[in-house]
């Protein structure tokens, strides 16, 4: 992204000259859609899609991503006058593409840590699940303690990639931290026998479980309930006040839990 932000800043000043005869309300474009698009009532949702069931590509209908955050999307950017269309972006790149307008809201199951609030606002959370940990049948790997030693997959800026890192940094575990862009990539380490163990949330491992007979997971019972998933914006952008008030009408109306019924099943919507 920064080798390239010269290019973009020139293409920005020239954008300014040529434009420069317009209202006002043209140089306002970061507020209500992406400066990347020529309408404003489209919005970039910025999601890393490889983690189902929140967010993936439907290759039987061509490379349409689709899935609960997409669904969720869509329907908030209805009700708000907006049409929402999926980018897919490589998770550790999801921030860096509001902060420099290749999107305009983020929704990739992320998690409003403390070091993301100093750079985005997040809406208010719209899910919450817990972390698990996938290894081959057969492995003695059942809680945090037995990752001592082995060699862990996570998901590159993930809240995941995190709780291991503290599992080091704090518990003092000898883990050795494998990070990927990809979750698909993770999941095929360990079935090559190159990682013992990768920590992903259980909500999208349960779709691995059942496409891997070989693989079982475990979850993380202590400390490993997340903040939620919640909705990412450039700071100061008046959509997340618009997105908000959307979305407590949506819980409050049952709208959030049909699409959880929808995606998750009965079980996730407990």
């Amino acid at each position: 992204m920064k080798r390239r932000f010269g290019l973009v800043f020139t293409s920005v000043i020239l954008a300014g000259v040529l434009t420069a005869c317009g209202t006002s309300d043209d140089k306002d474009e970061s507020s209500t859609g992406s400066s990347n698009d020529t309408d404003k009532n489209v919005l970039i949702m910025g999601t890393s899609a490889d983690y189902p069931p929140f967010e993936f590509v439907e290759t039987a209908t061509g490379e349409e991503i689709k899935g609960f955050d997409v669904d969720l999307a869509k329907a908030l950017g209805k009700k708000l006058g907006y049409e929402v269309k999926p980018k897919d972006i490589d998770f550790n790149g999801l921030i860096p593409a509001l902060e420099n307008g290749q999107a305009d809201l983020v929704l990739a199951g992320m998690t409003p840590t403390p070091e993301r609030i100093k750079t985005v606002d997040f809406s208010d959370t719209y899910y919450t699940s817990r972390n698990m940990i996938i290894t081959k049948k057969g492995s003695d790997i059942k809680t945090p303690a037995d990752l001592e030693g082995k060699t862990v997959g996570v998901q590159l800026a993930s809240i995941q990639e995190g709780l291991v890192t503290d599992l080091v940094k704090e518990e003092k575990l000898d883990i050795k931290v494998e990070k990927l862009n990809r979750i698909p990539e993770i999941v095929q380490q360990i079935i090559s026998g190159r990682y013992d163990a990768a920590v992903i949330e259980d909500t999208v491992s349960k779709g691995y479980l059942a496409d891997n007979k070989e693989l079982v997971g475990s979850l993380i019972e202590d400390g490993s309930e997340e903040a939620g998933s919640a909705i990412a914006f450039k700071k100061d952008s008046k959509l997340k006040d618009e997105f908000n008030e959307k979305l407590k009408e949506m819980k409050e109306n049952g709208e959030v839990e049909k699409l959880v019924l929808k995606w998750f099943g009965d079980g996730a919507a407990k």
